[in-house]
């Protein structure tokens, strides 16, 4: 009964009427840039369901690679395609569904020393941080390079000062003024509003980051994860990623 509650509970978007005898908690690895949102979601999820939510928050690669290890899990939310596929073709994760779209956007410092006012502009700059190639966001970055052609391409990654594990890390470096410019997130950039700037990248040469969900295999609380994943999806649980600058699938 308990577990049957716990899977309607989301779907039909009411508060739960009384605590459950044994409260337990689900895990949830998610990626670096789902930071805020998910945060906010997991409160939500708690409020309703007294279950807990922990959150592992890393890149995607990264949470793959701990998955493919053993390590205990109920839901993994990856930035990308890539590394839930290769969990899928691995039999770890049932059933992903995309909940979320994301886009990148530049970033600089709010006192923009390399005085950067445009995508183009980033030539200019002497000192880039982009993600590692492995992580989502460094592999849409260099799509977004090549898309904007090759002359672009060589001039800004010859600037290119370092390459970090994840869209936080990147984030990071420029908010402590150790870079002129970084590539990550809409999300992220919302989040860091008050201490970067940030600057379009023209839609031809963009792209849009799906980010799928899904409830692992041997889940420990495979019900509770599944309501989880609902929220996701909900009415609210959109809107509250729309709060935080992700666009609905």
């Amino acid at each position: 009964m308990k577990r049957f509650l716990l899977a309607a509970l989301v779907v039909c978007g009411v508060a739960a009427t009384s605590r459950a005898e044994d409260p337990h908690e689900i895990t949830v690895f998610a990626a670096a840039s789902l930071r805020e949102a998910f945060e906010d979601l997991g409160k939500t999820f708690e409020a309703k369901t007294h279950v807990k939510v922990r959150l592992n928050l890393a890149g995607s690669q990264e949470l793959r690679t701990q998955i493919e290890n053993g390590a205990r899990a109920d839901v993994f939310a990856s930035a990308d395609q890539k590394h839930m596929d290769a969990l899928v073709k691995a039999k770890l994760v049932t059933a992903p569904r995309v909940f979320v779209r994301n886009t990148p956007v530049i970033i600089v410092p709010k006192d923009n020393p390399a005085k950067i006012a445009s995508f183009q502009d980033l030539t200019k700059a002497k000192r880039i941080v982009i993600g590692v190639p492995e992580v989502p966001i460094g592999n849409y970055t260099l799509q977004i390079f090549e898309k904007a052609g090759a002359e672009f391409k060589d001039k800004v990654l010859a600037n290119v000062a370092s390459r970090e594990l994840n869209v936080r890390q990147v984030m990071a470096k420029v908010t402590l003024g150790e870079a002129d410019a970084g590539v990550v997130y809409r999300t992220d950039a919302m989040a860091g509003k008050d201490k970067v700037a940030i600057i379009e990248i023209p839609a031809k040469v963009n792209v849009v980051a799906e980010y799928p969900v899904a409830v692992l295999a041997k889940a420990p609380e495979a019900a509770a994860a599944r309501a989880f994943v609902d929220l996701l999806l909900s009415g609210d649980g959109q809107k509250r990623l729309a709060a935080a600058g992700f666009v609905a699938p």
